[in-house]
């Protein structure tokens, strides 16, 4: 009998059926625990896979739409930091898969199944949840991170690790050498095989023939389900290990294992697809702004490749007023449903669902959450508002960096983020 095993790699069909048939074989386990303390207060009541992003969405849609798209059926998500908004939003928006024919979104949260202590670190969130994936019985274990924005087919990454005879393939894109110390950068041979990575280094190497990028991991990984149950047991034997796939797994198996390298580049033109890790407030800011462009790098209207979601059936945005300064007007800007601009001015800004901007106010430059209520006469200028503020009329923000720093939180940039705790209003209470 002739199996993928038998068949020598270099004569493996790249066909829509070969790659169909990995993505079918394929389970993906998408981590979705981390705080993502970067973010400061957006991630005070949510874990960072559930921040909304792009006027609809949440950060969490993008890897599971990947994987829908990509063909791949049966998804983990596993949760940990404050995952109740998260939780819900994947059972109302991603429970339309049919489980008779063993495909589902589910949630995996951490409960403690092994040990009495809660994830240590992606290698120990993936070891703490063995037996289930030992119930699906995959052949290829797809890791993603669960808070990276980005669309990509994962089915020519698992026909890449194929055709390598890799025990585990890691995906990467250039990054600013600058920026490269906050990812995994690893080191590869002419054959794409890694054979250095270093986590987060405080000097990240260049990419030869580079000064200005490094290699970074994008935090997508595909396994041989037996190499994966092999290595995360020893990892969870290692008592000084920190249990991370970064800083533990991967540079422990590089000598003694086949780990490569998957470029993420557009087969069209050799560029770097669009990727970003929105894991500070100015990231986060700089996201959403680039989708207001005339020609944003992330296409949402794109129908071949749909960012699914769940979203509440609200009525459609509502501008009102024609009245010489106090005209209901929005330009260069994206608004959600239930948005009502009442009399005001929007520019260059994103407002997600139900957001009230009220007569006289102007709004530039800003990412505004759902829920929100602005009132009159504000001025608000290159600010990320959280969801449910409630705006109080005369307020003004991003003029004045002395006040903003007093009241709010400013990032590096010049971002001023603002939450309901910051404007007194409670909306999470414990007594």
């Amino acid at each position: 009998m002739i199996t993928d095993e038998t068949i020598p790699q270099s004569t493996l069909p790249r066909t829509p059926r070969f790659v169909s048939r990995l993505t079918r074989d394929t389970l993906a386990m998408i981590l979705a625990g981390g705080r993502g303390e970067r973010l400061k207060h957006l991630t005070m009541w949510r874990a960072k896979p559930a921040v909304p992003f792009g006027g609809k969405f949440r950060i969490i849609d993008f890897p599971l739409s990947n994987c829908i798209n990509s063909g791949i059926r049966r998804i983990g998500v596993l949760t940990q930091y404050k995952s109740h908004s998260l939780i819900r939003h994947i059972h109302k928006g991603w429970g339309f898969l049919r489980g008779e024919f063993g495909e589902f979104v589910e949630v995996f949260p951490a409960s403690q199944r092994v040990e009495t202590s809660w994830y240590a670190g992606t290698s120990d969130a993936v070891y703490q949840n063995l037996d289930l994936i030992r119930l699906q019985n995959p052949r290829y274990v797809l890791v993603l991170a669960g808070d990276h924005v980005y669309k990509m087919d994962y089915g020519p990454m698992l026909a890449h690790h194929v055709e390598k005879g890799a025990d585990l393939t890691v995906a990467c894109q250039n990054v600013p050498l600058d920026e490269a110390r906050g990812f995994g950068v690893m080191t590869v041979d002419k054959d794409d095989n890694i054979i250095a990575f270093q986590e987060k280094p405080a000097d990240p190497k260049p990419v030869p023939g580079r000064r200005d990028v490094a290699l970074a991991s994008m935090g997508v990984y595909v396994f041989n389900v037996d190499f994966l149950y092999e290595q995360v047991i020893k990892d969870a034997d290692s008592p000084t290990s920190s249990h991370d796939f970064g800083k533990d797994l991967i540079p422990s198996g590089i000598r003694d294992h086949r780990m490569v390298a998957y470029p993420f580049v557009d087969v069209q033109d050799g560029k770097q697809p669009y990727w970003r890790d929105v894991g500070t407030v100015d990231a986060f800011w700089l996201a959403n702004m680039e989708l207001i462009g005339i020609t944003p790098p992330l296409n949402l209207y794109d129908r071949e490749w749909p960012i699914w979601t769940y979203q509440e059936q609200l009525p459609p945005a509502k501008f009102i007023f024609d009245d010489e300064g106090r005209r209901g007007m929005a330009v260069d800007s994206m608004v959600s449903g239930g948005c009502i601009i009442s009399g005001a001015l929007l520019r260059r800004s994103l407002l997600f669902s139900d957001v009230k901007l009220n007569s006289y106010s102007r709004l530039v430059d800003s990412v505004v959450l759902p829920e929100v209520d602005i009132g009159r006469n504000c001025r608000i200028s290159k600010a990320v508002i959280d969801k449910g503020c409630i705006i109080p009329e005369g307020t003004v923000i991003g003029e004045d960096p002395e006040e903003d720093n007093r009241r709010f939180y400013v990032t590096e940039r010049g971002v001023v983020l603002v939450t309901p705790e910051m404007l007194g209003q409670t909306i999470h209470q414990f007594r």
